[in-house]
């Protein structure tokens, strides 16, 4: 049985209830540890991007920088109120930020649909404001996306794999698809945090169900 979480953690906060953050970007690495490509760009104009949270943002993260495809990764925050966030406030509950992932990606390589079957397959999208042991805001199931196009494509995934949950007992889905908004990069350590701590921690756990669409 998880333990009692103070409220404000569970939901995220009014305007009036966020902290105000800072004007500048706090400081991050410039390159990926793994491939030393950019983090922040420029990429080749052909690459697609989208934002996905499924918990910590540590496993995350390295699951997707092994997809073939996949150009590069960030670690971040996105998805709520306050501006340039530090990892220490969003763990307050008090920032509405969600701990995701950028995925810049080649179209030509993967699909979105492609990743998106990687989302849906290793992770429990239908326990709200959690991933596990991980309680919070920060840690809620999203996708974030670019183009109405992605946004469709999302929700038609979405609609397939809330069947196949459904048919094995699972209950609603819990993720929040929505246009991307604004994408802080968390500090320098969070980025490829997995590659540089292999013994590090990582919480996702699928629910063992396929997702076909």
């Amino acid at each position: 049985m998880l333990r009692q979480y103070p409220e404000h953690k569970l939901r995220v906060p009014t305007s009036g209830e966020a902290l105000a953050g800072r004007d500048q970007a706090i400081a991050t690495a410039e390159t990926h540890f793994v491939s030393g490509l950019p983090l922040h760009g420029p990429w080749p104009q052909n690459m697609k991007k989208v934002l996905v949270g499924m918990g910590c943002f540590w496993g995350v993260e390295r699951l997707f920088w092994n997809v073939p495809g996949v150009y590069v990764t960030a670690a971040g925050y996105s998805g709520g109120l306050t501006p340039n966030p530090t990892y220490e406030e969003t763990c307050t509950g008090l920032t509405g930020h969600n701990e995701v992932v950028l995925v810049v990606y080649d179209p030509a390589v993967v699909s979105l649909p492609d990743l998106l079957q990687v989302f849906w397959e290793e992770h429990d999208p239908t326990q709200g404001m959690r991933q596990g042991n991980d309680v919070g805001t920060t840690y809620r199931s999203g996708i974030y996306v670019y183009s109405d196009e992605d946004l469709k494509a999302a929700e038609v995934s979405k609609e397939a794999y809330q069947q196949a949950l459904t048919a094995r007992g699972f209950g609603a889905i819990t993720t929040e698809i929505l246009p991307a908004s604004d994408f802080y990069y968390a500090e320098g350590y969070h980025q490829q945090y997995l590659a540089k701590n292999p013994q590090g921690y990582c919480g996702l756990r699928g629910t063992g169900v396929s997702c076909v669409f």
